[in-house]
């Protein structure tokens, strides 16, 4: 006979335990008929099975003191597998008491079954065989179709509740002993629950027929609260309703004045307006009146602005003109002068050569006599030129004054 391989045997005893121990516990807790605390054997039992599953292959690391074998390890690394599992992770970190990684890993364990995520958080863990090889050897049960197979079962588990009190316990110093007397069944086992699997039936419809029971008196607690709340609604809608009719005839009441305060405004309104239109009509042909005279007095006016404009207009060329006139005269007059300068100083020295021809030679009398009557013709000249000059003179005057 070829022998077996030791490992596989492991494997199988791990995998029927955690069946006998993962069904028994689901039977007991249906049966049992609430919520599973701490102190419930078959859980006790389910934990140290999925511990010894989870310690199966597992390598040795070597501690500064000696070699430990733990599971918080692979444990601890399903919060960078599964982003859910970090809240678990964070608070079994937080525990106040747990010291050693091997009670952190039991922690974990009864926090993820109150999730009713365990199962989630170890597939996701077997699927990723290359960093479960980091912590199990090659035959570890995590690491065969024997995990898969556990974890397939585990699903099982989320039809129960567990209330498990994590904080005060002791998880530290337990001892993880099967107890496989707990799976041995006998004939008056099985002919006991028989009994068991009806009198479950027999407490299941009664709590079936309890819960019904509850549930109608329940609802007909709801029905009379609600015939007590529409009866309080339908006397305050018969107030209401009262109230609104006293309203309606009030508001009637006060229509029919104000429709009469109403009539009586709108013919005062009505008288005021004719007399209103007539005055306004006065005052329309007094305006139109005293808009003719005023349209025939702007016209006036704009015709005489018009004449005092060309007035002005031509008084301003006229100006210019004169000024211009003015310039010339001015201009005449430095010509005189100079001219009338030069003559003068001609004249001295005409009066000087003849003192000086009168006192030399006598024989230049008849020059002399030439050269008064040129002086006589020159003081005419010169008269004339000053009556001349008083003329103009006369006329920038005159035209000062303009």
């Amino acid at each position: 006979l070829a022998v077996k391989d030791p490992t596989a045997v492991e494997r199988a005893n791990l995998l029927n335990m955690a069946k006998l121990s993962i069904k028994g516990l689901i039977e007991s807790a249906l049966s049992f008929g609430r919520t599973l605390d701490s102190d419930y054997p078959p859980l006790q039992q389910f934990f140290v099975v999925m511990e010894h599953c989870l310690k199966h292959g597992l390598k040795v690391r070597k501690s500064f003191l000696s070699y430990n074998k733990t599971i918080w390890g692979p444990l601890e690394l399903v919060e960078k597998l599964y982003p859910e599992a970090e809240e678990i992770a964070a608070s079994v970190r937080d525990l106040p008491g747990l010291k050693t990684p091997l009670g952190r890993a039991r922690a974990w364990l009864r926090l993820a079954l109150m999730q009713k995520k365990m199962a989630d958080y170890l597939r996701c863990l077997i699927i990723q065989r290359d960093l479960l090889s980091e912590f199990y050897e090659y035959h570890a049960l995590m690491m065969e179709e024997e995990g898969a197979v556990i974890v397939g079962l585990l699903v099982g588990l989320n039809v129960i509740d567990a209330n498990l009190c994590v904080k005060g316990e002791d998880l530290d110093s337990q001892v993880g002993v099967i107890d496989f007397s707990m799976y041995l069944k006998s004939d008056d086992d099985i002919g006991g629950k028989e009994r068991n699997v009806q009198i479950a039936a027999i407490l299941d419809q009664k709590n079936y027929v309890e819960e019904l029971n509850r549930q109608l008196n329940s609802t007909v607690s709801s029905l009379h609260a609600r015939v007590d709340s529409l009866e309080k609604s339908n006397t305050k809608l018969i107030e209401e309703l009262a109230i609104a009719k006293n309203n309606i005839i009030k508001l009637q009441e006060e229509n029919h004045q104000l429709r009469s305060e109403n009539t009586l405004i709108l013919m005062k309104t009505q008288h005021h307006l004719e007399a209103t239109k007539v005055d306004v009509e006065a005052e329309l042909q007094t305006y139109k009146h005293s808009r003719q005279g005023l349209d025939e007095m702007y016209n006036e006016a704009r015709r005489q602005l018009r004449e005092e404009s060309q007035l002005r207009q031509d008084m301003e060329n006229e100006l210019v003109v004169q000024v211009s006139m003015k310039h010339e005269i001015e201009l005449a007059m430095k010509l005189l002068e100079k001219d009338i300068h030069e003559k003068q100083d001609t004249l001295i020295g005409l009066r000087q050569q003849l003192d000086e021809v009168k006192a030399i030679n006598m024989e230049m009398y008849q020059k002399l006599q030439v050269s008064e009557d040129a002086m006589k013709e020159k003081n005419e000249i010169i008269g004339r030129l000053e009556d001349k000059t008083n003329q103009i003179n006369a006329t920038m005057k005159q035209l000062e004054q303009r």
